[in-house]
C-alpha cells in the first residue's frame, strides 16, 4: 500500500471551518428580517377609521391565535397618554379586545401592540383611529422591531448554539454506540459530545433568560428581571426550556456512564456485562433524545398550523435524523483527524448510518415543506420558500460529497483486508522500517566498526539529572506523537476520506445556519394566507373619504365650514368634491379653494390638486391620484378676500 501523507492539516482544519462561519455570518447579515407569524386581519375601531363617539373597547383580530399578557394592547390618546384598562380578552375566534376609560377626547388615537405568536415568535405594530376628527399626535413609538436589535441577535445565537449542541451530543453519542464502541475510550471523542452537551445546555439557558426581553422590551437587563422569568415558565416555551434542561440532566448522567462504567467493560469475561449496558444505553439515550428533541416541536412551527398531531412526530424525527448525520460526521472527523484507531468497519456503519439518515430526511423534509410552504407561489414569492430552497440545494451538494465519502470507505474496506485503516498502514510503516534497518545493517557492515559508547542506566552515575530525565520524556513524547501522525498519513484512502468529510462538515455548518434561520422566518403557508386576510380587511375599511374642515380667515364673512369628499377614497384615481359653508349651512361662494395631499411616512408630496368651480359652493376635481395607501397629510387652502386667507390641514387614512 502506497504511503501518501495528508496534505490538509488540523491548522487548516480550523481556518476552513472559520471561514465558513464568517460565510454564514455575511450570509446572514444581508439576509432581511422576518416577517411576523401572525398578522394583523382587522380591528375595531378600523385603521384610519374616524367613530362620532368614543368606543367602548378596541377588538384585533389575528390571522392566527396569540398569547397576549396584560398590557400587550396600548391605546394612546393624541398627547401620548395612556386611556386603556391594561386587562385584555380572549374574545374568541382570534379576536382579542381591550377596554378603554370613559371620558375620552376627540382626536386620533394610537392603538400599539406586541404579543407572541402561536409558534413563539414576537409580533409586534401600531395603527390610529380617530373619535369626532383626525387631529395630530404626539406619540412616538420605538423603531426597533420585535425581535430586533441586540437582544434579537443574542437568541437567535443562542437558537443556532442550541441546535449545533444538540447535533454533536446526540450524534456523537450514537456514533460511538452504535458504529465505534472503542471510540468510547478517546478523548477527542469524548471532548467532542461533552462540547455538545455543555453548548447545548448553555444556549438553553440563555434562551430561557432571554425569552422575557426577546418578546417584550427588548432591554438586555430585563434577562435578570425574576418576576418577568416567572412569566416565560408559564408559557409553552418556557415550559419547553425548562424541560429540556431537565432531560439534559438526565443526559449528563448517560454521558458519565458512557465515558466511564461502559469504557472500563473491555477486560476478559465482561463481554455479556457490556452487552447488557450497551443495550440499557441504547434504550436510555434513545428515550433521552427523544424528549429533548420533542422540546422544540411542542413550542415552534410544528406546534401551530395544519396537522400538528403529524407534524410534531414528524420533526422529531427529523431532528434526530439530522443529529445522527452530521452530529455523527463531526465525530468521524474528530477521529479521522484525532485519534489512530477508528476501525474500517466503524466508518463502514456510519456510511449505512448516513444514508439512512437521508432518507429519513427526505421523506420528512417534504411532508414539512408541503405543510410549511402549501404551494407553488409560496415556495418561489416568499421569504421561507426562497430560504427553502437554498436549503434543498445545499442538502443536495451536502448528499453529493457525502457519495464520494462512500466511496473512499469502499475502498478503504476493501484494501484493509479486515484491519482497520491505521492498522494497515502501520503495518507497512513497520515493513519499511525493517527495510530502512536491513539497509543500514548492510552499510554499518561494510565500514570500520567503532568502539561503542557506554550510556548509563538511569539511575546510576551521570543519569541522575531530574532535567535530563524530564528532557528525554519529552523527546519521547515527541518521537511518539510523529509515528502516531505518521500512521495518521499514512494511508491514501484515509486521507481522501478526510477531505471528503472535511468538505461534508463545511457544507453542514452552513445548511445548520440556513436550518436555524428558517425557524424564525414566517413559514410561506401563514405569509400568503395573513396577507390575503389583511389584503380584504384593506378593502373593506378602504371607502369614500369624508372630512369636515372648519376655517376663519378672520375677514369679513370669513368663517364656514369645507366638507372635503374622495370618492373611492382608495390608492389610484379618485374624484374631489369640495363644498365651502357658512356656519348656519348655506353655501356661498370663495375666491380661492385648493387642497393638497401629503404623506410624511414615505416622503411624498406636498401633491398639488386644483379643483374647477362647479356651482356655488361646489368645486371638483376628477382623475385625483393618490399613489399609495396610508395615512395623508390633507392640506385646504380657503381664501375669502385679496388678503383674508388660510390653510387647514387634517390628517386622514386613506386606503
Amino acid at each position: 500500500m502506497q504511503t501518501i501523507a495528508s496534505r490538509c492539516g488540523i491548522p487548516r482544519l480550523w481556518q476552513l471551518l472559520l471561514v465558513l462561519l464568517a460565510a454564514t455570518g455575511l450570509f446572514f447579515a444581508g439576509a432581511v428580517p422576518s416577517s411576523a407569524h401572525a398578522a394583523l386581519t382587522g380591528s375595531d375601531p378600523k385603521q384610519g377609521a374616524v367613530v362620532e363617539r368614543a368606543p367602548d373597547q378596541v377588538k384585533l383580530t389575528f390571522s392566527e391565535k396569540v398569547a397576549m399578557s396584560d398590557g400587550s394592547v396600548r391605546v394612546l390618546d393624541p398627547s401620548g397618554k395612556r386611556v386603556d384598562t391594561e386587562k385584555t380578552t380572549d374574545l374568541g375566534s382570534n379576536t382579542y379586545g381591550v377596554k378603554l376609560r370613559p371620558g375620552l377626547p376627540d382626536g386620533t388615537f394610537t392603538v400599539a401592540y406586541q404579543v407572541v405568536s402561536a409558534d413563539s415568535h414576537p409580533v409586534a405594530g401600531a395603527y390610529t383611529f380617530s373619535i369626532g376628527a383626525p387631529s395630530d399626535t404626539k406619540v412616538a413609538l420605538p423603531d426597533q422591531e420585535a425581535g430586533g436589535g441586540l437582544v434579537g441577535g443574542l437568541y437567535d445565537t443562542a437558537r443556532y448554539l442550541s441546535y449545533a449542541g444538540f447535533i454533536l451530543l446526540v450524534g456523537g453519542a450514537a456514533f460511538v454506540l452504535g458504529c465505534w464502541p472503542r471510540g468510547a475510550g478517546a478523548r477527542p471523542v469524548q471532548r467532542l459530545v461533552t462540547a455538545g452537551w455543555v453548548t447545548l445546555t448553555a444556549a438553553t439557558l440563555a434562551l430561557l433568560l432571554l425569552r422575557a426581553p426577546y418578546t417584550s422590551s427588548g432591554k438586555l437587563a430585563d434577562a435578570f428581571d425574576m418576576g418577568k422569568l416567572g412569566d416565560v415558565l408559564n408559557t409553552k416555551t418556557g415550559a419547553a426550556l425548562v424541560s429540556r434542561l431537565l432531560l439534559l440532566a438526565a443526559a449528563a448522567l448517560f454521558i458519565a456512564v458512557l465515558f466511564g462504567a461502559y469504557v472500563k467493560r473491555e477486560g476478559p469475561g465482561q463481554a455479556a456485562e457490556k452487552k447488557d449496558l450497551t443495550f440499557g444505553l441504547a434504550i436510555g439515550g434513545t428515550v433521552v433524545a427523544l424528549g429533548i428533541a420533542a422540546t422544540w416541536a411542542m413550542a415552534e412551527h410544528a406546534s401551530t398550523g395544519i396537522q400538528t398531531g403529524i407534524a410534531m412526530p414528524v420533526d422529531v424525527l427529523h431532528l434526530l435524523a439530522v443529529a445522527a448525520w452530521l452530529g455523527g460526521l463531526a465525530a468521524l472527523l474528530v477521529a479521522l483527524f484525532r485519534t489512530t484507531a477508528v476501525d474500517a468497519s466503524a466508518v463502514q456503519r456510519f456510511s449505512t448510518v448516513a444514508f439512512t439518515s437521508v432518507v429519513v430526511l427526505a421523506a420528512t423534509g417534504t411532508y414539512q415543506a408541503w405543510r410549511q410552504v402549501g404551494s407553488w407561489s409560496a415556495l418561489t414569492g416568499t421569504s421561507y420558500g426562497q430560504l427553502l430552497l437554498v436549503k434543498i440545494g445545499l442538502v443536495a451538494v451536502l448528499v453529493g460529497v457525502a457519495s464520494i465519502s462512500r466511496r473512499w470507505t469502499g475502498r478503504i474496506a476493501t484494501e484493509a483486508n479486515g484491519l482497520a485503516p491505521e492498522a494497515a498502514a502501520a503495518v507497512v510503516v513497520e515493513q519499511r522500517a525493517k527495510q530502512t534497518a536491513k539497509q543500514a545493517s548492510k552499510q554499518a557492515s561494510s565500514k570500520p566498526q567503532k568502539k561503542p559508547v557506554t550510556v548509563p542506566a538511569s539511575g546510576q552515575d551521570g543519569d541522575d539529572d531530574p532535567e535530563r530525565a524530564a528532557q528525554l520524556a519529552r523527546q519521547q513524547a515527541a518521537v511518539d506523537t510523529a509515528r502516531e501522525k505518521r500512521i495518521r498519513d499514512a494511508d491514501p484512502h484515509r486521507s481522501g476520506l478526510r477531505r471528503s468529510v472535511l468538505a461534508e462538515a463545511g457544507i453542514a455548518v452552513v445548511l445548520l445556519g440556513v436550518t436555524t434561520f428558517l425557524t424564525t422566518t414566517e413559514p410561506g403557508r401563514t405569509e400568503e394566507e395573513a396577507a390575503k386576510a389583511t389584503s380584504a380587511a384593506a378593502a373593506q375599511r378602504s371607502g369614500p373619504l369624508q372630512l369636515e374642515v372648519p376655517f376663519d380667515t378672520g375677514g369679513t364673512d370669513g368663517k364656514g365650514t369645507v366638507q372635503l369628499d374622495l370618492d373611492p377614497g382608495r390608492s389610484g384615481s379618485n374624484t374631489l368634491h369640495l363644498y365651502v359653508k357658512r356656519p348656519n349651512g348655506s353655501a356661498f361662494d370663495v375666491p380661492e379653494v385648493k387642497v393638497s395631499l401629503t404623506n410624511e411616512a414615505k416622503d411624498v408630496g406636498p401633491l398639488p390638486i386644483a379643483p374647477d368651480h362647479i356651482a356655488t359652493g361646489h368645486w371638483s376635481a376628477n382623475g385625483v391620484q393618490v399613489p399609495m395607501a396610508g395615512t395623508w397629510k390633507i392640506a385646504v387652502t380657503v381664501r375669502t378676500s385679496d388678503i383674508d386667507q388660510v390653510t387647514v390641514k387634517k390628517n386622514a387614512q386613506i386606503g
